[in-house]
């Protein structure tokens, strides 16, 4: 007995002492703030907050990669009892939900098929790539909403997914089970980010649509008569909607497919509609803005592109400044539009709506001389974008009577050759000068460069050399005067320090491969100044901007150009054929350049990628489309009746006659209805009677 008792006593030592042993060979150390935050986090392991689980997030949350309030599963408490124990205070963030991008479910929309498998899409998808006609269409067989772990999602009466927003927690559960990414998170700041790609059900008058504008879904609201929503859809894309209901050439009513059976539907006409309504209500219907950051932005040219960068800058929560070197905003179309065509009220009011979107304006400041682009970002602004306008901008302010400069080093040739008549016009010269472009007149403009002293002188062609504007002569003139062409390249990226250009940064349009050269001098072969946004150079070491508040040492900064859309590499770079040249064609296109300018910004501001582009719509993009309208009956167009809009009393009110709305209301409930409500290849077809 007692030897039993020994040996069994004797094991239990033995094994205890194997356990002390291996509890501190194998131990593992785990931070007592990571188990706390874990603890909080209320463990749905959704993969919301882009980790894959809660204990991810916590870790991440306690390095410094995660926000405290990144759970998107759980409410202000845990974000609040999160911040207290790492001590540091909650800012706001912006909801996201889910949003289905398909209109017709299986009982409207054309079918290939009757599916009678396993009900789950991702096996439909298998077949054919599902039962349904269009090829990006929802299958409606629910995969989304056995996936949401929040009850969220529901199957409607249309057999498409409808999404309670009370219950959205914004994790992408759905979106990533989708077969077809039919189904995507949205938010106002993912709306004005993005591009529309080819895996979205875009409708043709919306891709034709320079600003993108959801044109179907607001007219819907006209019919309903909500008018007030469908202004908001509206200022979703345009902050201009008033003045362009005017002057657009509405390229989407050439795209409307009701074109297929009688007249399109009268589309600028019925947005003119809504817009006057909230004019004569005077009662301003503002967008969603996003929770306000810490970002301040400077917007160099207060015309219909700068304007726009700063609305749409602002609704990202950001606080733009617009400075502008007239006394009037609004650029040509304040200085070049005949009135009887716009009349100046009209203006105004879509001036003032920007501006009460938290826009701060500035006039009679002038870039290069009242300011520069490093003393902007030397004063706290995180970005800087240049939307000075073209020549006809700048005749229109008196701005031709000497050289113009918007960011350090930088002239347009055009001034330099100019030089050479009048002597007014005077431009500092540096030693290593680049050329952008330019054509026949370029061996001109080296000979006034070597004659002023530049040492360097490089041109940075997008012509192939057996293309160039060169010709034998030519190329023997340059190369005397020592001048180095750089074929088939554009220019990418300029570099500064301080208030001086130091280099710029070119890419081979054939590989893409990119190279920097010394350049204390840039001149553009345009009639306006290139589309850029200034950022400081992000420090590689902290990864934060190292502006005069945040780093000593001397300011180095960046101008990056806008993202385009895909054409291989011939795209890259200034001056290429999605730049503007001079002026923008429209005011409509111009609007869509502030805010991709603004995407830019907030992108540079937080190092953010900018949004994949090989699956951007272009015109050269292959999408589905329809040939010929079935069971769609013919309705006559409703031809708008303009009035005569008066002119804002000597008071400065507006007059009691209120502006010409064009239509009346029964005219746009009747022309709204006409609208086909299309999907990518679906549309709605006449009710068959009897």
């Amino acid at each position: 007995m007692f030897q039993s008792v020994l040996m069994m006593g004797g094991l239990g030592v033995a094994i205890g002492t194997a356990l002390v042993i291996a509890s501190k060979a194998f131990y593992v150390y785990e931070d007592p703030k990571v188990v706390a935050i874990d603890d909080a986090l209320p463990g749905a392991n959704c993969g919301g907050c882009g980790y894959p689980g809660c204990n991810a997030n916590a870790e991440a949350i306690v390095n410094g990669l995660s926000g405290v309030n990144s759970c998107v599963a759980a409410g202000d408490d845990v974000a609040m009892a999160i911040a207290q124990i790492m001590g540091v205070s909650v800012s706001d963030t912006e909801p996201e939900f889910a949003g289905p991008g398909c209109y017709y479910g299986k009982d409207d929309a054309d079918m290939e098929y009757d599916y009678l498998g396993i009900t789950d899409c991702r096996a439909a998808a298998l077949l054919f790539g599902g039962m349904k006609v269009c090829r990006i269409g929802c299958l409606g067989l629910g995969s989304c909403v056995k996936a949401c772990m929040f009850g969220a999602l529901s199957i409607g009466s249309d057999g498409l997914p409808k999404v309670d927003q009370e219950k959205c927690t914004g994790c992408g559960a759905c979106e990533r089970i989708c077969p077809k990414n039919i189904i995507r998170l949205t938010s106002v700041t993912r709306r004005i980010m993005r591009e529309y790609t080819t895996e979205e059900c875009v409708t043709p008058c919306q891709r034709a649509c320079p600003t993108g504008i959801d044109i179907k879904e607001y007219i819907r609201l006209i019919r309903e008569g909500d008018y007030e929503a469908s202004v908001q859809v509206i200022k979703e894309r345009n902050p201009f909607p008033t003045v362009i209901s005017r002057i657009c050439p509405a390229l989407c009513e050439f795209k409307c497919r009701r074109l297929l059976q009688d007249e399109s539907v009268a589309i600028n006409d019925l947005k003119r509609f809504v817009c006057d309504y909230e004019m004569n209500q005077n009662k301003r219907i503002l967008p969603y803005k996003a929770p306000a950051t810490d970002k301040q932005v400077a917007i160099i040219g207060g015309g219909v592109e700068g304007l726009s960068a700063a609305y749409f800058t602002a609704r990202l929560g950001h606080s733009p400044t617009v400075f502008e070197a007239t006394d009037a905003l609004g650029g040509i179309l304040c200085k070049a539009i005949a009135r009887e065509r716009l009349v100046k009220d009209v203006l105004d009011w879509d001036i003032e709506g920007i501006k009460e979107m938290g826009v701060t304006v500035k006039t009679h400041v002038k870039a290069g001389k009242d300011f520069t682009v490093d003393g902007l970002l030397k004063q706290g602004f995180h970005a800087v974008f240049t939307a000075t306008g073209g020549w006809d901008s700048r005749l229109a302010r008196g701005g031709v009577d000497q050289a113009e400069t918007v960011f350090p080093g930088a002239y347009l040739l055009i001034d330099l050759l100019r030089s050479q008549s009048d002597k007014n016009i005077t431009i500092p010269l540096g030693k290593n000068v680049v050329i952008a472009g330019g054509g026949i007149r370029v061996p001109d403009a080296v000979k006034l460069l070597k004659q002023s002293g530049s040492n360097k002188i490089t041109i940075v062609s997008r012509k192939q050399h057996e293309d160039s504007s060169f010709d034998p002569a030519a190329i023997d003139i340059l190369a005397k005067a020592g001048a180095t062409i750089i074929y088939n390249a554009g220019v990418t990226r300029v570099v500064g320090e301080e208030s001086n250009l130091t280099a710029i940064e070119y890419a081979a349009l054939d590989t893409g491969e990119k190279q920097m050269i010394d350049a204390d001098t840039l001149f553009i072969a345009s009639g306006r100044f290139p589309e850029l946004v200034f950022v400081p150079v992000r420090d590689d070491e902290t990864d934060h901007p190292q502006n005069g508040q945040e780093k000593i040492g001397p300011l180095v900064w960046e101008g990056v150009e806008l993202q385009k859309k895909p054409d291989t590499n011939m795209e890259l770079g200034l001056l290429s054929s999605q730049d503007v040249i001079s002026e923008y064609p429209s005011a409509v296109a111009s609007i869509n350049g502030g805010r991709k300018a603004a995407a830019a910004m907030h992108n540079l501001m937080y190092g953010i990628k900018f949004q994949e582009s090989s699956n951007f719509i272009t015109d050269q993009s292959i999408l589905q489309d329809v040939t010929v309208l079935k069971n769609v009956d013919v309705l006559p167009r409703n031809i708008i009746k303009l009035n005569k809009e008066q002119k804002g009393s000597a008071g400065g009110g507006r007059v009691s006659t209120g502006f010409s709305t064009g239509f009346s209301t029964e005219q746009a409930q009747a022309e709204a209805a006409r609208c086909l409500r299309c999907g990518l290849v679906c549309y709605e077809k006449s009710k068959i009677v009897g």
